[in-house]
C-alpha cells in the first residue's frame, strides 16, 4: 500500500524567504542561486531547495528543511545542507581498507587481512600416521600448512602468468626466435603446473627469477646466437709530425 501523501502546508511553501537567508548565512558568498522549489516531506515539515553556484558542485542544491509547530501561523529552520542531483559528481563509493588493495599495493612492512572464506585455499593435509602417505602428502599437499592453493586458485593463478608479462603474448615473446621449453635456463615447476611453467634462471633475462610459460621467451636464450658483425675498418694511422708535445 503506497505511503498517504503529506498534506500541503501554506506556512513553510511560503517560507522562501526564511530559507534563503538560512542558507545565505552558512553559505559561501555568491554560491546560493535561484529558488528551484519546495516538497512536504513529513505534516508540517518541508523542504526549500535553491540551486547550488559553487565551482565544483555542478547539479548539487541547497537544501532548507523547515517546519511548524501545530497551530502556529509561523516557519522555523530546521537545517541546511547541499545534497547531490541525478548528474552530480560524487566521490567513489567508500570501501574498506582491506577491500581496496590491489595486486602490487602491498610494500615492505605492509600486511595484509587474513580471509577466513578465501575460494582460492583449502584447509591443509593433516598427518595420517602412514608414513608413505604423509611423505607424499608433505610435497604434494602442504603438510604442515593450515590452508593450501586450491584447485580454483591454481587455476586463477595459472590463467594470470599465461595472460601477464611471462606468457606468450608478451612482447618479449612474439619477438623471440625460440621458447623457454627450449632454453637451458628453463627450471620446471613441480606438481600440477609443471606441463605449463616454469622459471628462468638466467640474469640476462628480464623473466629472471619469474615464473615463466614454456611457450614464453626472450633474446637471452641459451642457445640462440647472433651474426658477428663485421670488424670496422679505419684505414692505415696516421702519425701528426707537425706537433711537440711539452715535457
Amino acid at each position: 500500500m503506497a505511503a498517504k501523501a503529506a498534506k500541503k502546508d501554506a506556512v513553510l511553501a511560503a517560507a522562501t524567504e526564511l530559507a534563503l537567508a538560512a542558507v545565505t548565512e552558512v553559505a559561501d558568498p555568491g554560491t546560493v542561486g535561484a529558488h528551484e522549489g519546495f516538497v512536504m516531506d513529513e505534516e508540517r515539515l518541508g523542504t526549500h531547495y535553491f540551486t547550488c553556484t559553487a565551482a565544483g558542485y555542478r547539479g548539487w542544491r541547497w537544501a532548507v528543511s523547515v517546519a511548524r509547530a501545530p497551530r502556529a501561523k509561523t516557519a522555523t529552520i530546521c537545517e541546511t545542507h547541499l545534497v547531490p542531483g541525478e548528474d552530480s559528481l560524487l566521490s567513489p563509493e567508500w570501501l574498506p581498507w582491506a577491500e581496496r588493495l590491489r595486486p602490487g599495493d602491498v610494500g615492505p612492512g605492509d600486511v595484509t587481512p587474513k580471509i577466513d572464506d578465501d575460494p582460492y585455499l583449502v584447509a591443509g593435509f593433516e598427518a595420517t600416521g602412514d608414513e608413505d602417505v604423509d611423505q607424499l602428502a608433505q610435497w604434494e599437499l602442504g603438510l604442515g600448512r593450515p590452508r593450501v592453493l586450491s584447485g580454483e586458485g591454481r587455476e586463477a593463478a595459472a590463467q594470470r602468468w599465461y595472460d601477464g608479462d611471462h606468457g606468450p603474448k608478451a612482447t618479449v615473446a612474439l619477438k623471440a626466435s625460440a621458447t623457454c621449453s627450449t632454453c637451458g635456463y628453463f627450471v620446471p615447476m613441480t606438481g600440477a603446473l609443471r606441463p605449463v611453467f616454469g622459471v628462468c634462471a638466467n640474469e640476462w633475462s628480464p623473466s629472471d627469477g619469474s615464473v615463466v610459460s614454456l611457450d614464453h621467451g626472450c633474446g637471452a636464450h641459451s642457445e640462440v646466437d647472433i651474426d658477428a658483425p663485421e670488424p670496422e675498418r679505419i684505414g692505415e694511422p696516421v702519425l701528426d709530425e707537425t706537433l711537440v708535445d711539452e715535457l
